[in-house]
């Protein structure tokens, strides 16, 4: 039977990664679609990532008439474990265009996962829980031999005017048995132009793991929760040179939560590439407890990891104890040095807002980015995602917003220590003091070495002379919106 796999996210209904212009394929939705069409069945793809309007199915629709509609959302991605609400309603409008056209219609993706009953009421017949792939091959085989789906782990369902919910279902262990994905079904070359047109190379994504076995208190893990598997390194390697030869990527996104954790893998990953004299540039996120342990950072280095993502939140021990982070500051300190001295890019995650922090806090990771100086920060505020402990302390807090319109929104939904606006203008002051300090940074090397500096380097020391007012700007509205606090405006 014809199945066509589509997924929900949108990017330009996302406005902030947008403007980034760094796209990468549904890898977990292509990945689905390469387990059913090895099952046995005609599948097909609607890949929505690029696209302008999620009404753009109904001709594709009319054309390929197929019997199922999946909506899979890719799970290797973080957006779409964000559940964004203008992605929620894309996949509403995929949904009932499908019904109307004939299509049974099933979801697999984070946000329905937590919210099964608000799909039913938008045209979805099933709703797969958890990892998808071995579910959805039951229900379809099911669907199409008229069997009872009662049985079938991992679905939810309206059954006679209720809602049924079938036993969760265990994760796949043996990651090397799935195919690779079904890579001939996305356009690529529509992919690899907007990366070259906007950074002179391109990049594609590979998931060596699925999930983590850590417990961060605000980290929803509605797919493979707190179990980790993963794949070896050599599938990961054939996986590579697969993509090497047929697509020509500059560049690789390991999309792993945690990538290398398995003793001696990322060991093996770079004796492997060497035996083959294979030589990548990828990125990855990891923990800096991890890059700490025995040779990691020297393999990854040697295997040609470029950027390391660090989840370091905070600069404050409080508040990593408070999220049950399980990591240090030292080690953040220490891990970031190391990064450096070996070459490779340092990144961090941060998150404000945290409940119980303290303007002392606040500072003491103003202070932690001002001192170690990463190439790259992503800074958010915290966010309540359904089947966390963060979540169940601030539930009651939670009103008619409960999920971020768009990565953007950065939008404070429950009572911290400052109102919703503090925050807002925290995100701009501390993107501010850290372009100006990269443009000091700039400024300094050029004077070192006036003859060996690049354009963009001398833009950033440039741009130092805008951001010393905008930060000065910047602080000024942050005491002033701090003297409002705590009249939170939710």
């Amino acid at each position: 039977m014809n199945v066509l796999f589509t997924h929900s996210y949108f990017y330009k209904f996302d406005p902030k990664q947008w403007r980034f212009k760094q796209p990468y394929p549904p890898l977990g939705t292509i990945l689905a679609a390469a387990v059913i069409r090895e099952a046995g069945y005609t599948v097909s793809l609607f890949d929505t990532n690029l696209r302008d309007d999620p009404s753009e199915i109904i001709p594709v629709l009319q054309e390929r008439k197929p019997k199922y509609l999946v909506i899979y959302d890719d799970g290797f991605n973080y957006l779409s474990k964000m559940c964004l609400t203008n992605m929620r309603d894309a996949a509403f409008t995929m949904a009932e265009e499908s019904k109307r056209s004939g299509c049974t219609v099933i979801v697999s993706s984070s946000d329905a996962a937590d919210h099964y009953a608000k799909y039913f009421e938008h045209s979805v017949d099933y709703v797969v829980r958890g990892e998808g792939e071995e579910t959805l091959k039951e229900l379809l085989l099911a669907l199409e031999n008229r069997q009872d789906v009662t049985q079938i782990s991992g679905l939810s369902f309206m059954n006679e005017g209720h809602i049924t919910v079938t036993a969760s279902r265990p994760v796949i262990r043996d990651l090397d048995a799935l195919p690779l994905p079904a890579w001939d079904l996305v356009d690529i070359d529509s992919y690899r132009r907007i990366w070259l047109e906007h950074h002179n190379y391109f990049s594609l994504n590979i998931a060596t793991t699925r999930g983590c076995p850590f417990k961060c208190n605000w980290c929803a893990k509605p797919i493979y929760g707190n179990r980790y598997s993963s794949r070896s390194p050599g599938h990961v390697v054939r996986e590579i040179e697969f993509l090497i030869k047929n697509y020509s990527p500059d560049y690789f996104w390991m999309c792993d939560d945690i990538f290398g954790l398995k003793p001696g893998w990322v060991q093996e990953f770079r004796t492997l590439l060497f035996e083959k004299e294979m030589k990548i540039r990828y990125k990855i996120q990891s923990r800096v407890d991890l890059l700490l342990q025995e040779d990691t950072l020297d393999a990854l280095a040697q295997s040609g990891a470029d950027t390391i993502w660090v989840g370091a939140e905070s600069g404050s021990q409080k508040i990593l104890d408070a999220m049950d982070k399980g990591t240090k500051v030292e080690e953040i300190y220490a891990a970031t040095r190391l990064m450096k001295q070996r070459g490779i890019r340092v990144a961090f995650f941060l998150q404000f807002g945290y409940l119980g922090e303290t303007e002392d806090d606040i500072d003491a990771t103003i202070e932690m980015v001002r001192a170690l100086m990463p190439d790259e920060v992503g800074i958010s505020v915290s966010y309540p995602l359904p089947g966390t402990k963060f979540y169940d302390k601030v539930k009651d807090q939670l009103r008619e917003k409960q999920n971020w319109t768009d990565s953007d929104d950065l939008m404070m939904m429950f009572e911290s220590t400052f109102n919703k606006a503090y925050y807002k203008e925290l995100h701009r002051y501390v993107h501010a003091i850290y372009r100006k300090e990269k443009g000091f940074l700039s400024l300094k090397k050029l004077l070192r070495n006036p003859f060996h500096f690049s354009y963009k380097e001398l833009r950033t020391g440039l741009a130092t002379f805008y951001y010393i007012p905008t930060t000065f700007t910047h602080g000024l509205k942050l005491k002033k919106l701090k003297s409002e606090s705590p009249a939170v405006n939710l």
